[in-house]
């Protein structure tokens, strides 16, 4: 099984993830979350899939978010607008993501990385 990393490669947090599967031997596709950040589309099936709401994909630390006042504004917005943004700016996501056939993991917690992924 081939796992998709989607990183912020200047992001700490994501290098330690990444540093994590390499170290772990786990196979994984890189993908940039600027350079090619998901697809509304795909939000759309992993937050469904996995029954994670929406408001758990935003990088509420950034300062991206912080700058449009995301705080405030996000209860007022529709799961439609909600995918927009996201898949319009790769830095309004919380990193790194880790997709799986059946799994979705936000951020990296590696207690909960090992128990999700390791025999």
């Amino acid at each position: 099984m081939t796992l998709l990393f989607i990183e912020y490669p200047k992001c700490s947090t994501c290098q330690k993830a990444k540093r994590w599967l390499v170290e772990h031997h786990i196979p994984f596709t890189d993908r940039h979350i600027v350079e090619n950040p998901p697809s509304a589309e795909e939000l759309k099936n992993w937050a469904r899939s996995s029954d994670i709401a929406l408001n758990k994909f935003f990088n509420t630390s950034g300062l991206l978010y912080r700058s449009m006042n995301l705080k405030e504004k996000l209860s007022l917005l529709s799961d439609d607008e909600k995918l927009q943004l996201l898949s319009r700016n790769g830095m309004l996501v919380k990193r790194p993501l880790l997709v799986g056939t059946q799994f979705l993991l936000i951020g990296f917690n590696e207690k909960v990385w090992s128990q999700t992924i390791l025999p």
